[in-house]
C-alpha cells in the first residue's frame, strides 16, 4: 500500500523566542521557534500614545506583532540564539537541531531568504561514547560580548565556536552582507569572510573529572575572557533517598582561552542543594549568578559569600546548604521560566502562570544581601520568555496562546519603619476589577490593613474584537501593591498587548457536523467541523476547525446569462473616511454584464432595476468602480467610459478601440485595449459653481504602446517602499548617534566619544551635537537615579506615509515596467516576468537607460512564450496600513504571488519575492467552460476579472479568486498570507464583489456555476485570521476527550480542573484508609485532579446547563467513546451510547480498580428560556471492575473492554453488562479499535496486536502482532479499496504502516504484522480519525482517508495512492531533494527517515510513504525549474500537477 503523508495545518505552539536584528541593524525583531518553524515578528503601534513612565520619559505605545516571515525547516528546533553583528548590517542566528547539529543562519536580502553561513556536525560515533539514547537538548549559549559560542553535546562534550574579532566593529557596509556581483564599480572590494573561526571540541571529563549530568551551562558577565558556568550532579539521587545522600549539586566557572585552547577552572563551589534546576547570569554592576532550584533561591558571586532563602518548607528539610526564610512566599520553581529585566531585576514565569519580579537588593560594596519577589501578575503557561527592547516581554506558550506584554516601571518611593520584615507579602484579595484602572496609590496615607491588601486587576476582554479571545479572564491579571519597604522598589505594571493563537496540544480530536448551516445545504451533504481538545490547566480550551469557508446565505437570486458583476458606492455623506479602508460607504448600486447590454440595480432596501441611472445600458460592462473618495462613480463599457455622480451623468468619454478592461487606483483610471494599448486617466475636482464636479482627463505622457501592452494595473501605494527618499527620521532634540562603547540606558557617560551620522546633520535642524548632548543632560540632571532611555525607537513607524502613484505594465516580450505617475517615468524593468523567478530585481539597477532608438529596438523586440499564459495581473497593498505589497499574476494553469520587500541598491530600493502559498485544495486555472455561449460572450467572459481585490468583508480586506476552485486570500495586520478555500459545494464562482447594504452588512456578492446569484455574509463566529478558520472556546479546565453524539448533535467533553490537597490513602494491611497531613502553610501541597464529564453544545458554544456529572474523587477518566451497542428498541437493532472508561488513582500501595459508565443521552423538556437544556444525560450503567478501566470500544453491537491485563466482551442486556468473551494481553492497553470483527489493540511499550471475534463461536483469538517493542500513541485503519492497512503512531514522531499478509514469507505464516512503511513527521501524533476520501469525477477507486493531530498543533493526512501516482511522484520527491532551498543545511530525505533510539528493528527504515509537503512546493517552483525536473524524470509538468491537484481535491475535506 503506497500512500502520501502531507501537513494541511502548520504546527502553532511557540517553544523557543530570541530577539534579535533580524533584517536590519536599526529594527529589533522577534524571533520565534516551535517544531520545525520559524517565524519573524516586528513591533508595529497599535495607535500613538503620548504615555510617560515614573522618571517622566515617553513610553512606547501599545504595540501589534505583525509577522514578517516564516520559514519551514526540515528539522526540530531544539535551540536558539542569537548574535549581533554590525558589520554585517543585521544579527546572526545560531540554531541547534536534534541530537547535535549546529547551523549559522543570516537573512540576506538578495534572496529574502535564510542563508546558511557555516555548518557544524557532531554525531560522529566517538561524540556518543557507546550511548545509543540522547536525552540532552544541545543547549546554545552566546557570550554576552560575542566572542564565542557554546553548544552542549551529548550532555557529556561542549562544542565551542569562536567568531571574529572584527564581527562586533563598525566598519564594513552595513547594506551588504555580500557585494554584488558587478566588478566595474568597486572591483577594490573584498569578499565577506565567515563569521566563525574554526570550531573545536572540550570534553567536559578533562576539565574536572567529576563533572558529569549538567543540568545548565551559562556565560557570565564581567570577566576580561568568556567564562562559562556549569551546574551539573556529579552524583546524583532523587527525592525518596536525599535523606542519606542530598546536596548533591555543584558548580563551575571555567574560563575559555580560544587561542591557546586552555580551560582552567577559576571559580567551583558544592554542595549546593539536590534540586537545581537552572542557572541565571546577573549584569554588571552585580555580577555573579542565580541558581534557582526547585525550592530555593540561591545567588552566588565569587568573591562575595553566597546568599540564598528557602521558598517553601520542604528546602529546610532537603538542604544543609545556609538558607534565609523568604516571608509570606510559598512557591516551587520547577518549570520556572526566567528573563532577565534589568540590572538587577528578574521576571519568572511560574508553573502555573504566575508571573513574580525578583528584586536582588545589595548593600555598598555591591553583595547580595536581600531577594524582594513581588508578584506582579498571573498569565499564560509559559514556556520560553524574551524581553524585546527593555519595554516588551513576550511570553511564548506551548499550552496557551502566546503574549506580548508591556512592561512599565512605577517609581514607588514609600518609607515604612525599618520594622518591617524586608520582603513582606500580604494575601492577594481576589476581587476581579472588570477595568484595568492602575490608580497611582497614595504614598502611605491610610495604614489601615484593609489599604495594605492587594488589589488584583483583570483585563476582561484583552482583544475583544477578536473572536478568538472572547473574555479569556487568565490571559493576564495584574495584581497592584501598596506595601513598600524602606529600600526604595520599583514595581511594574504589565499590560497585555498582543497574543498570538495557539492550538496546541492537541490531546483529542472530533468530527461534528456543522449547525449553522442553510437548511438547503444540510440536506445535499453533511458539512462536517473539527473539535478538538487543546491546551491545560487554565489556558484549556475547545479549538472549532474548519477548512474551508462556508458562507452564510441572506437570500439568491436566479440571474441566467450574466457574465460579469460589480458593486458601486453611493455617495456618503456623513462616514469619515479611513485612508486604508477603501470600501467603507454602502453600495448603492449593482451592474451585471449581460452578451450585449448591461443591467443597472438600486441596492437599497431591496434590490430594484433602473432605467436612467446615469449608466450606459445598451453596452456591455467591463468595469464599474468608485473614483474622488467614492464621491464620483464612473463605467467602462467597451465603447466609453463614463464618469456619474449621485445618478447623474457629468461626463462621457467614447473610445476609438475596444475596451477589454479597466482598473482603478483613486484618482486613476486605466483602460487596455483589445489591440494591446493602455489608457491612463487621472480625475480632476473642479470645485466650481457646480460644487465639486469632476473631469476625467488623460495624463500628459501616454503609456508607450510598442511593445504590446499584455496587461496593466496603476496602484496606489501606502506603504512607503516605493517612496524614494528614505530618510531616516530625526525626532527634533533627540540624541540618537552611536557611542563607541556599549551605551546601555545610563544616558551620557562622561569621556565617552559620540558619533554622530551624517543623517543627523541633516535632518537635526540646528541641533548642534553639543546642544543635544546638553539637553540630554540637563534632563538628567532633573530626575537622577532613574534609568535613561537613549533612542525612541518607536517614533519612525508613527509617521504618516504620502501615498504614490504608480503603474505596473506587463508587454508583449515578457517585461514588467513601474512607471510613477503622473509623471510616466520608467522606474523599474523586470525582463521575463512571467517565468516565476523566485526574486524578480530591478534591470535598471546595472543598465543605464538607452538613448539612442537603434538600441531600445533591440531591447524591446521579441516575444516571451511564457505571456502567453498570463491571464490577469493584480498589485494590491494588504496588511497593517497596507504595507504589503502584493503582485499576482494569473496564469492559465498556475497563479503566483509576489511580495514587495526592501533592498538597499537600485532605483526603488525594493525588490519582489515571490511566495511559498499552498492552495489547500488545489489550483485550477483557466476559465469556467459554457457550452452555450456565443462568440461574443465568450469574448467577454475571457476578460472577466478573477481576482478582485475586496475593501471590507466581514472586516477584512483581501483578494478574491473566483473560478473552478475559489479562495479568499487574506493577509491582516497579523502579516500571514491566508488562503482560505470556498466550501467545495459552491465552486466554481464566475464572478464577485463585495456588499456593504443595511440587510447584509460587510457581505458579498458571488454567482455560482449554476447561475445563481448568491448574497451571503462570513459567519462572524470564527477568525479567519489564522491557517484554518477557528474559534477558540475558553474552557479554563484541562479538557481530556471530546466526541460527538450524532443522534443529539452534541459533544461530549471529558474535562478535569486540579485543586491542592491535604489528604491522602494509606494503606494499612487489609485495606485503604484516608488520612488528613497538615504541613503548615509554608508547604506546596500536591495537585489533585477532579474529574467530570458535560455535554457541550455546538450552536452556542458553551456547556449546557445542568448537565454537568462529577465523578467520584480520585477517580481519573482514561477513555471516552460514542459506541453503538445492539438495543432491541431501534429498527437497525444498535443505539448510540457514551462509554466511559475510569480509574481510581489511589497510589502504588493500593490496587487499581476502575468502573465502566455508560450514558444514553436522552430528550427533555427544555427549562424556560434556555432552549439548550434539551438534552441530559441518563445513566445506563456504572459498575467497578476487577481492574483499571484503561480501553473501550464496540464490535458487532457488544462492547469491548481492556480491564487491567485482559479484554472482555461484554452484551449490554437490561441495563447490565454480561460477560461473552475474553483474552490476556500485554503489559498496558490504551488504544482499541474495531473494524467489521476485527479488534486492533495498541499497547502501550509492546506494539499492536489484532485480534478476531468469532460471533458463532464466541471466542476472541490473536490473529497477529508486531514483535518489536514500540510504545505507541495512537492508530488508525488505513482503507484503499479492497486492503486494509494499520496506520499507527509512535513516541519518537514516526508513522509506520503495518499490514497483515499472512502469504508474506517474513510474517511467519500470518503470525507477525509486517512493517510496509514508515515515516517522521516530527511532532508526535496524539489522535487520529478517518473519512472516505471526496468523490471525484471517474473515480473507480474508493478510499478513506487517515487525518491525525499532533502535539505541536498541526493537523495532517496520509491517503492512499496508485502506485502508478506514487512511482511518478518518488521519481519527482527524489529530484526536489537536490532543487529545494535546504534551509540551515538540513536534508528532506533524512528528515523523513525513521528515527529510531534504540537498536534498529528488522531491516532499518522501509520507506513507501511520499513527503508531501516537499513534493507540494513543485507548484511554487520557477517554471524553467519545473520543466527540467520534469524532463528529468521522463514525465511533462501537466501529469505532475494533475497528480497533486487529484490529490487535493481527494483531501478537500471540513
Amino acid at each position: 500500500m503506497y500512500s502520501i503523508c502531507r501537513q494541511s495545518h502548520p504546527a502553532t505552539g511557540v517553544e523557543y523566542a530570541v530577539s534579535c536584528c533580524f533584517f536590519e541593524n536599526e529594527e529589533m525583531c522577534l524571533v520565534t521557534a516551535g517544531a520545525n518553524i520559524l517565524k519573524v515578528f516586528r513591533l508595529v503601534p497599535d495607535g500613538n500614545t503620548k504615555e510617560v513612565n515614573a522618571a517622566g520619559q515617553p513610553i512606547p505605545p501599545k504595540m501589534k506583532l505583525e509577522c514578517l516571515a516564516s520559514y519551514t525547516l526540515w528539522g526540530n528546533v531544539m535551540s536558539i540564539a542569537s548574535v549581533k553583528c554590525p558589520s554585517a548590517g543585521r544579527d546572526l542566528l545560531l540554531v541547534s537541531f536534534r541530537e547535535a547539529k549546529l547551523s549559522v543562519l543570516q537573512y540576506d536580502p538578495q534572496t529574502n531568504n535564510l542563508v546558511t553561513l557555516s555548518m557544524h556536525y557532531f554525531e560522529e560515533d566517538d561524540m556518543k561514547n557507546g550511548w545509543t539514547t540522547h536525552p540532552h537538548i544541545p543547549w546554545i549559549r552566546v557570550d554576552p560580548e560575542f566572542r564565542c559560542a557554546v553548544m552542549l553535546l551529548y550532555g557529556k562534550k561542549l562544542a565551542v565556536l569562536p567568531f571574529r574579532k572584527d564581527l562586533t566593529s563598525e566598519e564594513g557596509d552595513p547594506l551588504e552582507a555580500k557585494p554584488l556581483e558587478d566588478n566595474k564599480k568597486n572591483p577594490t572590494q573584498p569578499m565577506m569572510r565567515a563569521p566563525t573561526l574554526a570550531s573545536y571540541v572540550i570534553v567536559l571529563k578533562d576539565l574536572d573529572e567529576k563533572i558529569d549530568n549538567i543540568l545548565d551551562i551559562q556565560f557570565l558577565y564581567g570577566y576580561y575572557e568568556p567564562t562559562l558556568l556549569l551546574l551539573y550532579e556529579p552524583v546524583r539521587t532523587f527525592p525518596g533517598r536525599v535523606a542519606v545522600r542530598s546536596d548533591t549539586c555543584a558548580m563551575a566557572g571555567v574560563s575559555l582561552n580560544m587561542s591557546a585552547r586552555v580551560h582552567p577552572v577559576i571559580w567551583a563551589t558544592g554542595g549546593l542543594p539536590f534540586d537545581c534546576l537552572q542557572a541565571v547570569p546577573v549584569q554588571k554592576p552585580l555580577g555573579g549568578c542565580l541558581i534557582l532550584a526547585a525550592n530555593s533561591l540561591i545567588y552566588l558571586n565569587q568573591s562575595v559569600p553566597p546568599y540564598g532563602v528557602s521558598l517553601n518548607s520542604i528546602a529546610t528539610q532537603t538542604t544543609n546548604f545556609p538558607l534565609r526564610i523568604q516571608e509570606g512566599i510559598c512557591i516551587t520553581l520547577d518549570g520556572a521560566k526566567v528573563a532577565t529585566l534589568g540590572e538587577s531585576r528578574v521576571a519568572l514565569a511560574l508553573r502555573g502562570g504566575q508571573l513574580y519580579v525578583l528584586t536582588l537588593l545589595s548593600d555598598s560594596v555591591r553583595s547580595v544581601n536581600s531577594f524582594h519577589l513581588d508578584r506582579a501578575a498571573a498569565s499564560v503557561l509559559t514556556s520560553c520568555m524574551c524581553v524585546i527592547e527593555e519595554d516588551f516581554l513576550f511570553l511564548g506558550s506551548r499550552l496557551g496562546n502566546s503574549l506580548l506584554l508591556r512592561v512599565t516601571e512605577r517609581e514607588n518611593r514609600m518609607i515604612f519603619s525599618i520594622d518591617r520584615p524586608l520582603a513582606a507579602t500580604v494575601d492577594l484579595t481576589e476581587e476581579a476589577a472588570r477595568e484595568i484602572t492602575q490608580s497611582n496609590k497614595e504614598a502611605g496615607k491610610d495604614s489601615d490593613p484593609a489599604a495594605k491588601k492587594r488589589r488584583m486587576d483583570t483585563i476582561s476582554d484583552c482583544v475583544a474584537s477578536n473572536v478568538i479571545e472572547i473574555s479569556d479572564k487568565d490571559e493576564l491579571e495584574v495584581y497592584g501593591s501598596d506595601i513598600r519597604t524602606s529600600t526604595q522598589l520599583t514595581s511594574y505594571v504589565f499590560e497585555v498587548c498582543d497574543s498570538l493563537l495557539n492550538i496546541c496540544p492537541i490531546g483529542d480530536i472530533s468530527m461534528g457536523e456543522v449547525q449553522l448551516v442553510s437548511e438547503e445545504r444540510r440536506n445535499d451533504h453533511n458539512t462536517i467541523e473539527l473539535v478538538a481538545c487543546c491546551g491545560r490547566g487554565k489556558n484549556g480550551a475547545l479549538a472549532v476547525l474548519q477548512r474551508s469557508v462556508r458562507p452564510q446565505l441572506v437570500t439568491a437570486f436566479e440571474l441566467p446569462g450574466c457574465i460579469d458583476m460589480w458593486t458601486v458606492i453611493g455617495e456618503q455623506t456623513e462616514v469619515l473616511r479611513d485612508a486604508h479602508r477603501d470600501m467603507e460607504g454602502t453600495h448603492a448600486y449593482l451592474i451585471l454584464t449581460q452578451e450585449d447590454t448591461s443591467m443597472i440595480l438600486q441596492t437599497g432596501q431591496e434590490i430594484n432595476e433602473v432605467d436612467n441611472s446615469g449608466f450606459m445600458t445598451s453596452a456591455p460592462t467591463v468595469f464599474a468602480g468608485n473614483l474622488g473618495n467614492n464621491k464620483f462613480m464612473v463605467q467602462v463599457t467597451t465603447v466609453a467610459i463614463r464618469l456619474i455622480r449621485n445618478g447623474v451623468l457629468i461626463q462621457s468619454i467614447s473610445l476609438e478601440w475596444t475596451a477589454r478592461t479597466a482598473i482603478t487606483a483613486d484618482p486613476y483610471l486605466c483602460v487596455l485595449s483589445t489591440c494591446g494599448r493602455a489608457l491612463v486617466l487621472a480625475l480632476r475636482e473642479l470645485r466650481g459653481k457646480d460644487s465639486m464636479s469632476g473631469r476625467l482627463a488623460p495624463t500628459r505622457q501616454a503609456v508607450p504602446h510598442k511593445p504590446g501592452v499584455v496587461r496593466a494595473a496603476p496602484y496606489r501605494d501606502l506603504s512607503g517602499l516605493f517612496a524614494q527618499t528614505m530618510a531616516n527620521v530625526q525626532v527634533k532634540g533627540e540624541f540618537s548617534g552611536k557611542a563607541t562603547k556599549n551605551v546601555k540606558a545610563e544616558g551620557l557617560k562622561p569621556g565617552v566619544v559620540y558619533e554622530l551620522n551624517d543623517d543627523e546633520l541633516l535632518y537635526g535642524g540646528d541641533q548642534t551635537p553639543a546642544s543635544m548632548a546638553s539637553i540630554m543632560l540637563a534632563e538628567q540632571s532633573q530626575n537622577p537615579g532613574v534609568p535613561r532611555r537613549v533612542s525612541r525607537w518607536w517614533k519612525k513607524q508613527l509617521i504618516e506615509v504620502k501615498p504614490t502613484y504608480w503603474l505596473f505594465v506587463v508587454r508583449d516580450n515578457g517585461n514588467l515596467e513601474i512607471y510613477s505617475l503622473p509623471e510616466m517615468k520608467l522606474s523599474f524593468l523586470v525582463r521575463d516576468v512571467c517565468a516565476g523567478d523566485r526574486i524578480l530585481a530591478d534591470s535598471l539597477e546595472s543598465v543605464p537607460i538607452p538613448l539612442n532608438p537603434s538600441e531600445e529596438e533591440e531591447i524591446t523586440s521579441g516575444h516571451s512564450v511564457n505571456v502567453d499564459k498570463l491571464q490577469e495581473f493584480l498589485v494590491v497593498g494588504l496588511g497593517n496600513k497596507g504595507s504589503r505589497v502584493l503582485m499576482l499574476f494569473r496564469f492559465d494553469d498556475q497563479l503566483m504571488i509576489y511580495q514587495a520587500y526592501k533592498y538597499p541598491r537600485g532605483n526603488l530600493k525594493l525588490r519582489f519575492s515571490r511566495m511559498q502559498a499552498s492552495f489547500p485544495f488545489g489550483y485550477k486555472g483557466g476559465y469556467i467552460k459554457y457550452p452555450d455561449d456565443g462568440y461574443e460572450a465568450a469574448v467577454l467572459r475571457e476578460n472577466v476579472r478573477y481576482i478582485r481585490y475586496f475593501g471590507n468583508v466581514g472586516g477584512y480586506n483581501g483578494v478574491f479568486i473566483c473560478g473552478e476552485t475559489p479562495y479568499f486570500l487574506l493577509l491582516t495586520s497579523r502579516g500571514e498570507l491566508r488562503l482560505h478555500p470556498l466550501s467545495t459545494e459552491e465552486a466554481p464562482v464566475a464572478s464577485f464583489a463585495s456588499f456593504n447594504n443595511t440587510n447584509c452588512p460587510q457581505g458579498f456578492l458571488y454567482f455560482n456555476a449554476k447561475g445563481s446569484l448568491r448574497i451571503s455574509v462570513l459567519p462572524t463566529h470564527l477568525s479567519y485570521d489564522a491557517s484554518w478558520a477557528v474559534r477558540k472556546v475558553p474552557l479554563r479546565e484541562t479538557p481530556h476527550a471530546v466526541t460527538f453524539h450524532l443522534e443529539s448533535k452534541t459533544y461530549c467533553l471529558v474535562s478535569s480542573v486540579a485543586h491542592p490537597t491535604t489528604s491522602y490513602y494509606k494503606f494499612n494491611g487489609e485495606d485503604k484508609e484516608k488520612s488528613a497531613e497538615n504541613k503548615g502553610d509554608r508547604f506546596p501541597y500536591p495537585m489533585q485532579e477532579k474529574f467530570s464529564v458535560m455535554l457541550f453544545s455546538p450552536v452556542s458554544w458553551e456547556i449546557i446547563p445542568n448537565t454537568r456529572v462529577e465523578l467520584d474523587e480520585w477517580e481519573h477518566v482514561t477513555c471516552l467513546k460514542n459506541v453503538s451497542l445492539s438495543y432491541e428498541g431501534t429498527t437497525s437493532g444498535r443505539r448510540g451510547y457514551i462509554a466511559i472508561g475510569t480509574n481510581y488513582n489511589y497510589g502504588e500501595d493500593i490496587t487499581s480498580r476502575g468502573r465502566i459508565i455508560i450514558y444514553d443521552i436522552i430528550d427533555v423538556v427544555p427549562e424556560p428560556g434556555q432552549p439548550l437544556t434539551k438534552n441530559r444525560f441518563k445513566e445506563i450503567y456504572a459498575k467497578e471492575q476487577k481492574g483499571p478501566v484503561t480501553a473501550l470500544t464496540q464490535v458487532l453491537g457488544f462492547l469491548i473492554s481492556a480491564v487491567g491485563q485482559k479484554i472482555y466482551i461484554w452484551q449490554l442486556k437490561d441495563n447490565d453488562l454480561v460477560g461473552v468473551a475474553f483474552i490476556d494481553t500485554q503489559i498496558y492497553v490504551h488504544r482499541m479499535l474495531a473494524v467489521k470483527n476485527l479488534i486492533l489493540v495498541a499497547d502501550v511499550y509492546k506494539s499492536i496486536s489484532l485480534l478476531r471475534y468469532q460471533e458463532q463461536h464466541r471466542t476472541l483469538s490473536l490473529v497477529s502482532r508486531d514483535f518489536r517493542s514500540a510504545q505507541i500513541y495512537d492508530m488508525e485503519f488505513m482503507v484503499d479499496n479492497t486492503s486494509l492497512g494499520f496506520l499507527v503512531s509512535e513516541v519518537e514522531g514516526n508513522l509506520a504502516l503495518f499490514m497483515y499478509q499472512p502469504q508474506a514469507r517474513e510474517s511467519y505464516g500470518g503470525q507477525r504484522l509486517i512493517r510496509k512503511s514508515d515515516y517522521h513527521l516530527g511532532q508526535q501524533v496524539h489522535a487520529m480519525f478517518r473519512i472516505a476520501s471526496r468523490n471525484i469525477p471517474n473515480m473507480t477507486h474508493r478510499r478513506h482517508v487517515t487525518l491525525f493531530t499532533t502535539l505541536d498543533g498541526g493537523v495532517g493526512y496520509v491517503l492512499p495512492v496508485s502506485e502508478k501516482v506514487y512511482r511518478r511522484l518518488l521519481m519527482l520527491q527524489n529530484v526536489m531533494n537536490n532543487y529545494c532551498c535546504h534551509i540551515a543545511g538540513l536534508n528532506p530525505r533524512a528528515f523523513r527517515t525513521y528515527k529510531f533510539s534504540r537498536r534498529p528493528v528488522a531491516g532499518g527504515a522501509a520507506r513507501g510513504i511520499l513527503d508531501g509537503d516537499l513534493v507540494s512546493t513543485f507548484t511554487s517552483m520557477p517554471i524553467a525549474e519545473q520543466q527540467d525536473i520534469a524532463k528529468k524524470i521522463g514525465t511533462k509538468v501537466e501529469e505532475i500537477f494533475g497528480d497533486l491537484f487529484e490529490i487535493d481535491k481527494l483531501t478537500a475535506h471540513f
